[in-house]
């Protein structure tokens, strides 16, 4: 039942991510950029969540956001579930505890979508390869997504340790041994 809430509280919160990616951020542009806050998003499941739940969110979300956004379908989904593995990757090699981990592995997410997604749009679609414009655009990105971690952490820190006591109560030392 617990675990119910969570998913429940997870897919809320990716609600409210939606409405204020599509709403509020198009007012708060940087140079034409928007922060992707469906990455800070998919690292924080990754980051807190059992061991594949990071990838399925961001596989799901991903399709749905192809879905909705009319674009070739699978490339978001691939590039948010290849995030939520990154996440994973990260939680066992570095703490969350820290602000500045935390925030620099939003930036290593970021980046990592960013790139596998402009990769896949040129090998599928063949668009022109602007190295200059694609480093502008990721550099923005990258500062806007830390920048909306540092103000939102005390809500992923509590929300992170609520869905990872829910997951992992029964392997709480089988991580250190």
């Amino acid at each position: 039942m617990k675990k119910l809430i969570v998913n429940l509280l997870i897919i809320l919160m990716l609600f409210i991510a939606y409405f204020l990616q599509s709403n509020f951020f198009n007012w708060f542009t940087i140079a034409g950029v928007m922060p992707n806050i469906f990455i800070i998003c998919i690292v924080l499941i990754g980051l807190f969540g059992s061991k594949l739940m990071g990838v399925t969110y961001g596989i799901f979300l991903g399709f749905l956001l192809d879905y909705i956004f009319k674009n070739k379908i699978g490339i978001t989904a691939i590039s948010l579930g290849l995030v939520g593995l990154l996440a994973k990757l990260f939680d066992k090699n570095f703490s969350k505890d820290s602000r500045i981990t935390v925030m620099l592995i939003v930036g290593a997410g970021t980046a990592f979508f960013e790139i596998v997604s402009y990769i896949a749009s040129y090998i599928v679609f063949s668009t022109n390869f602007e190295i200059l414009v694609f480093a502008k655009i990721l550099i923005i990105e990258v500062i806007y997504n830390i920048i909306l971690t540092v103000i939102i952490y005390p809500f992923i820190r509590k929300f992170g340790y609520f869905i990872e006591n829910t997951y992992k109560e029964n392997m709480i030392l089988t991580r250190y041994f």
